[in-house]
């Protein structure tokens, strides 16, 4: 029998209940029901550490500091599918998934410095998805956490293959209003469940 796709979905809100934690909720429904394996990971209920840049991981391509982030690796490492949410803080992400995007750090010498394979989901695909909500409307409003997205799921070996960004959402649970936008979730939670 052929094992599930695992979905690995990751909110960077500070708070809970909040539009991309219902967002993201929508995407786990959606993978879920299009037969994916589901592990839900709130960044703001885990204890990690900012990264020190003490290269202490040139040699081994693991963070010395120890505390949550290194079993977020492993996690990170596993997944077929990420699904990373976070609402925009003075055009970028929060402080919680700058954290854990910076910790990576040492994924990123495993890969290009020892040269190791980093992905270990059995050689399947990687894809991700990007969620963000932003409380005001400017064109440009997910620019800079965009990028920031992109090469980190560069270096984790996920393609960029979905986003889901609303604008001129800021009042906490604001994006159950919206005439589409909990639908939009799940459908993109069913597209990245898809091989």
């Amino acid at each position: 029998m052929e094992e599930k796709l695992k979905l690995l979905a990751i909110a960077g809100s500070p708070r809970r209940g909040g539009n991309t934690d219902l967002l993201l909720q929508g995407v786990m429904a959606g993978a879920k029901s299009g037969g994916a394996e589901v592990k839900h990971l709130v960044l703001s209920e885990l204890c990690i550490a900012p990264c020190r840049h003490c290269d202490k991981c040139i040699e081994t391509g693991r963070c010395v500091v120890e505390d949550d982030m290194q079993w977020v690796h492993a996690e990170l490492r596993e997944a077929d599918r990420l699904a990373l949410a976070s609402p925009i803080f003075f055009m970028g992400l929060t402080a919680q998934t700058k954290m854990m995007i910076d910790r990576c750090q040492a994924l990123w010498v495993v890969k290009h410095v020892l040269k190791l394979p980093l992905p270990t989901n059995r050689g399947r695909g990687r894809k991700g998805l990007f969620i963000s909500v932003g409380g005001t409307r400017g064109p440009k409003l997910f620019e800079p956490a965009k990028a920031t997205v992109k090469i980190f799921f560069k270096t984790l070996d996920f393609t960029y293959s979905d986003e889901l960004f609303f604008r001129g959402i800021d009042e906490k649970g604001a994006i159950a209003h919206h005439p589409t936008a909990l639908r939009e979730a799940f459908w993109a939670g069913q597209r990245l469940a898809q091989d």
